[in-house]
């Protein structure tokens, strides 16, 4: 893909910006996955669906990450604290809300 510079044209940048937004889409589609996995994980760790300080701690690093790479912080804040509502609601729908008993081995 070329770099924004280096575009000549309209075409080629909107062709860029449609590949990088493809990239986007599928890299959402993998950390989606992650949460369906978080959600068969979670009842035998007693977790619930919302950890609050995990969200903080999500959110901090996303925020760091943002400054780093000459993003918006306050932009990558609002995006991830959407996406991670969304994951929440995602696995509250299986586990529900409160606390879950630690599963024993068997």
């Amino acid at each position: 893909m070329q770099a924004p510079q280096d575009c000549k044209d309209m075409t080629q940048l909107r062709a860029a910006i449609d590949t990088l937004d493809a990239e986007i889409v599928a890299a959402l589609a993998r950390r989606m996955a992650y949460i369906d996995r978080a959600i068969v994980l979670k009842p035998g760790a007693g977790l619930p669906a919302r950890i609050d300080a995990r969200v903080e701690e999500v959110v901090a690093k996303v925020r760091g990450r943002a400054m780093a790479e000459g993003l918006d912080p306050a932009l990558a804040e609002s995006l991830w604290r959407r996406l991670i509502d969304w994951s929440i609601t995602r696995e509250e729908a299986v586990l529900g809300k409160g606390l879950l008993p630690k599963r024993r081995a068997e």
